[in-house]
């Protein structure tokens, strides 16, 4: 037998006889790393907890309290991930640097990501909405809004529908608050037949206005003539309504104007068109 087979023989014995012990402690470690991470879980619940009931007590807003919440939560599982890959005997130092070196990579590859993130951080320092507001973006998607995440905004719409947008458009976008004011201006545009008495159903009109009870009546009511269509004259009846008050409001006085015109008689003419035939 040759030097190196017995050489290759005893190596082979030794890890033979070394591995139970071993698979013994990578299981121990395995099992202990198992429990760290769910202690870990335990400890960021409670510490995310006292975070927002910290923030709360402060009168933080509720879309910032999420934010930071959000936040700190995907930081403390980073670092959780960090203790226990070291703890396993994975060295933290060759992992950072690890991250340093991948840093260009990663930016390149999640860009869109940090675009939302910076999107987040402007929206919750410059507040173009906050949570329970009605909102709509440059897109046309439009909605409550519901959360306010590290990445995204979470919108739920009239017909209960989730809209998820990224915050990098968002905030690099138009945006348009239905409901940041106190009250909503409300314009309802009616036609009459042009043989009709334009000053007639101009008062039959502002008395409906007037006799709305979501009109706010301090506010400014009015009725004028608005254009000239092809088959009718435009009028617009306009008002003034409470946030909260705006759509029952509208639909309300859209409906009474129509019972008014009816009972005063006065046609709502429907689109038509004069053809004149030339016989040869």
């Amino acid at each position: 037998m040759s030097d190196m087979e017995y050489v290759d023989r005893g190596i082979i014995e030794k890890f033979l006889e070394e591995l139970p012990e071993k698979a013994f402690r990578l299981g121990i470690r395995i099992v202990l790393a198992f429990l760290v991470l769910l202690i870990g879980i335990q400890m960021i619940r409670l510490v995310r907890s006292i975070l927002r009931k910290a923030l709360k007590r402060g009168r933080v807003d509720e879309s910032a309290v999420r934010f930071i919440d959000s936040f700190v939560k995907y930081g403390l599982y980073f670092l959780l991930v960090i203790l226990i890959a070291s703890w396993m005997g994975v060295d933290a130092a060759s992992i950072i640097a690890l991250l340093g070196s991948a840093s260009v990579a990663i930016g390149l590859a999640l860009q869109g990501s940090l675009s939302n993130l910076a999107g987040g951080v402007l929206i919750l320092i410059l507040k173009p909405f906050t949570i329970g507001d009605y909102i709509r973006d440059g897109q046309g998607n439009e909605g409550t809004v519901d959360t306010i995440d590290v990445f995204y905004t979470h919108l739920v719409t009239p017909d209960n529908k989730a809209v998820v947008l990224p915050n990098g458009t968002l905030a690099g976008g138009c945006i348009t608050n239905y409901t940041q004011c106190d009250k909503r201006r409300i314009d309802i545009p009616i036609g009459i037949a042009y043989e009709e008495d334009i000053r007639r159903a101009k008062d039959i009109l502002l008395q409906v206005l007037c006799g709305e009870p979501g009109i706010l009546q301090e506010e400014d009511m009015r009725v004028f003539v608005d254009s000239f269509a092809d088959s009718s004259v435009l009028l617009t009846v306009r008002g003034w309504a409470k946030k909260e008050d705006f759509w029952e409001t509208k639909w309300r006085l859209t409906e009474e104007i129509k019972y008014a015109l009816d009972d005063a008689g006065i046609r709502i003419p429907f689109p038509q068109m004069d053809v004149h035939l030339d016989r040869q």
